[in-house]
């Protein structure tokens, strides 16, 4: 008679090299692989930029929605308006289908990092998204832009409301609005020559929202009174996507490193193991600025000065301020995630009934200690907005007009201009969009049609 022999249980050690090897094959981070298409982008070469998305998308479908990102701002730049807002209809559809939906990922987090979760945008860039979607629709067709400016506002809302805790506390109360959304819809209104009150409205909430914007105070005027233009003129509205935006650089966190050490030397003293040392330091990713020379646009027509672009919305702030917000709820997590390593090493040492201080439970320590090695911080972002966003409103008599644009720089410098001829249609808006990262214009000039 055959006798069943008892299965042997995993050993405890292989699980952890295992898991350590699986997770050593790919621990670059976003931003080193994203290197070479901001590069691309930023140097006018979109069909690089292009090149290395698709690149992206073929070898890493799970960042898939970031990437999309990036590529619609590059579909932007080159003039393919309508693609770059499908492309963010997409992202955005499955940034609302992931938000609140990733319990089973965020648990498998803290046995990996971060970078493991799918990624379901920062709140600042769920918020942008609608931002570019109003932007883009409005320069091919116009119909759906006022919706995406109410959809922002609508989702700056949700995410403040969905920040307090059960204590009622809620850091995202300070998150600054967005006061492009307003600005477009008071343009939109203004427009039809009839809803001058949802106009007036729309710019009272462009001058709270974005109190440094000199220009929102002609516009609520002009708006009261019930004026577009004058009779035979028309409205050129000038928006410029100037500077390289904010993006997402791994740092160590200092604190949370020497308290882990601590706490590791008190457990190993005092248990009946020891823990892994605590010799890689905590990574967490932070939101940071470029260092931006662009300062505005300077836009003339048929070569007389017409004033310079003005911001709107100040992306970089917008990032940083809403970030920092969040940035102790980012360290918890990274902390909890080495707590959680930790103690998985500890309970296999027990498990395996290894006593303190043997050979085996050095091998142990030492495969810990990898493990924790291996951890990346989440620098997964939209890499190529905008530093700001500005605008210039000017009103012109019907017709054809030369317009020309010059990047000011920082010390007085210009950038290369651009020319672009642009059809004013009587008592209509035209729309007028450059992508300005440095000191030139990157890809084409969107106009709109009058």
């Amino acid at each position: 008679m055959d006798i069943p022999v008892p299965k042997k249980p995993p050993d405890p050690l292989r699980c952890i090299l295992l898991l350590v090897a699986l997770l050593l094959a790919g621990c670059a981070t976003h931003a080193d692989r994203v290197t070479q298409l901001r590069s691309a982008y930023y140097g006018n070469d979109l069909a690089s930029a292009a090149a290395a998305i698709d690149a992206g998308l073929a070898s890493d479908s799970r960042n898939a929605d970031v990437l999309r990102l990036d590529l619609a701002m590059v579909q932007l730049s080159s003039g393919q308006a309508h693609e770059a807002e499908q492309t963010l209809r997409m992202v955005r559809d499955r940034f609302d289908e992931l938000d609140g939906h990733g319990k089973a990922q965020a648990a498998l987090s803290y046995l990996t990092d971060d970078s493991r979760r799918a990624y379901a945008g920062e709140d600042y860039e769920q918020v942008l998204i609608r931002a570019m979607l109003a932007l883009a629709n409005l320069m091919h067709d116009g119909g759906d832009a006022e919706a995406y400016s109410l959809q922002l506002i609508d989702k700056q809302e949700q995410i403040i409301a969905a920040g307090a805790n059960s204590k009622g506390e809620n850091s995202k109360l300070a998150y600054q609005r967005v006061a492009l959304a307003p600005y477009l819809r008071g343009v939109l209104r203004e427009a039809t020559h009839l809803d001058y009150d949802d106009a007036e409205r729309s710019f009272v909430n462009v001058v709270n929202w974005q109190p440094g914007f000199q220009a929102g105070k002609s516009d609520l005027a002009r708006a009261a009174q019930g004026t577009h233009s004058a009779p035979g003129n028309g409205v050129l509205y000038v928006f410029a996507l100037t500077g390289r935006g904010p993006y997402k650089q791994e740092v160590v966190e200092v604190p949370s490193s020497a308290a882990l050490l601590i706490a590791g030397e008190i457990v190993s003293a005092v248990g009946s193991q020891t823990v892994p040392p605590n010799v890689a330091p905590v990574k967490v990713a932070r939101v940071v600025a470029y260092l931006n020379g662009v300062q505005a646009l300077a836009v003339a027509v048929n070569g007389q000065p017409m004033g310079r672009t003005e911001t709107i919305t100040d992306v970089t702030d917008l990032a940083v301020r809403q970030y920092e917000a969040i940035f102790p709820q980012v360290v918890a997590r990274a902390v909890a995630r080495r707590i959680v390593k930790k103690g998985t090493v500890y309970g296999a040492k027990e498990i395996s009934g290894i006593g303190k201080g043997s050979l085996p439970g050095l091998a142990f320590d030492l495969a810990g200690i990898a493990w924790e090695a291996t951890e990346s911080a989440d620098t997964r972002c939209w890499g190529l907005l905008p530093d700001k966003i500005q605008v210039l409103r000017v009103e012109l008599p019907a017709g054809t007009h030369e317009i020309s644009l010059r990047p000011l720089l920082a010390g007085g410098a210009a950038g290369i201009p651009t020319g672009q001829n642009v059809e004013i249609g009587n008592g209509r808006n035209t729309y007028l969009l450059a992508t300005v990262p440095q000191n030139r214009v990157v890809g084409r000039v969107l106009v709109s049609q009058p």
